[in-house]
């Protein structure tokens, strides 16, 4: 299975970051990390090798990113307003940087989907719900949408076009839900056991559901927890049966 490791001074970051690429061939499945996680995350707890299948059949290939997470949310030093500000330079990032080297290494136009786990969850879901004239699709694991669970009581406009669970409840720009209309591609999906808030999935597809927006929600049971094992199941999964 191809590796290759690619890294740029992001202009929108001011700072390198890197992004690793698997495979050769197929649709992109764009991967953002948990917490304060980096790019090889989901190697080193072998999530890549749970999903090596569908990269080595060219079913998809794989991408993933660093988070900056620690430059904002999970920051407990930094100014609340810095940290949304960084939000969205990494949302800049993902349009303006990733999106195009994807396609580059791509050799051209793909669908792009997006996933992630816990916080990962968040930016994949968000990513494609602000611009699913971008992306085709998103599986967000053991997510939570709401960014008012991470922003500990701020709350500002670039934090509420961050929220899904906030814009989306109040969207009614029909040239964007349209696009989200003619889409089927979007799963949110959760354990039941420890750690896991099976509610903010099904929350948040009642919202997307109300707005005539295809959303798969999948509650699995109490054997699955917060955890890599579940992930390292749930992933394959759907990039197999689903996308």
């Amino acid at each position: 299975m191809r590796r290759d490791i690619t890294t740029w001074w992001s202009p929108n970051l001011s700072k390198n970051m890197e992004i690793v690429a698997y495979g050769h061939y197929g649709p992109a499945i764009l991967m953002f990390p948990s917490a304060a996680a980096d790019y090889l995350e989901y190697e080193r707890f072998y999530l890549i090798d749970a999903i090596k299948p569908v990269i080595e059949s060219g079913k998809f290939k794989a991408y993933s990113i660093n988070s900056i997470n620690s430059e904002s949310w999970l920051n407990d030093r930094m100014n609340p307003r810095d940290k949304a500000i960084r939000h969205q330079q990494y949302n800049q990032y993902i349009i303006e940087e990733v999106v195009p080297f994807i396609i580059r290494d791509c050799d051209g136009l793909v669908p792009i989907y997006t996933s992630g786990v816990s916080l990962g969850a968040l930016h994949a879901v968000n990513s494609y719900l602000r611009r699913p004239d971008v992306f085709a699709g998103a599986v967000g694991l053991s997510g939570i949408y709401d960014l008012k669970s991470y922003s500990k009581g701020y709350f500002d406009v670039d934090c509420y076009f961050n929220s899904p669970v906030d814009y989306m409840h109040n969207m009614e720009d029909a040239y964007w839900l349209n696009i989200l209309r003619s889409k089927h591609q979007l799963y949110l999906v959760s354990g039941s056991g420890s750690y896991e808030d099976p509610e903010a999935s099904v929350t948040m597809g009642n919202i997307l559901a109300n707005k005539g927006i295809t959303c798969g929600v999948d509650v699995w049971g109490n054997e699955w927890s917060h955890d890599w094992p579940t992930w390292r199941a749930m992933l394959p999964y759907y990039l197999q049966n689903k996308l």
